[in-house]
């Protein structure tokens, strides 16, 4: 009797972003920092920092740069 082995797709589309994902994925690219992103949106740095981490967790990467390289490949930040 023969094995099959089983594929699993690891080529997902990601999760789509949240509006606030959206608008902190905006500040990162216009080069904000946490503290920045998070006073001009009146919330919490650990906001920031988790809308952040969950968003590489969508996109399965593991820093900004592959952030924004993910965000910009499936077309959810236009380059201007």
């Amino acid at each position: 009797m023969r094995r099959q082995l089983v594929q699993h797709n690891t080529h997902r589309q990601p999760e789509a972003f949240t509006p606030r994902e959206q608008e902190i994925l905006q500040l990162i690219w216009l080069g904000l920092k946490n503290q920045e992103m998070a006073d001009r949106l009146t919330i919490s740095i650990k906001t920031v920092e988790a809308h952040r981490a969950t968003m590489m967790k969508k996109t399965r990467v593991s820093n900004t740069a592959q952030l924004l390289k993910a965000a910009i490949q499936g077309g959810m930040i236009e380059i201007a």
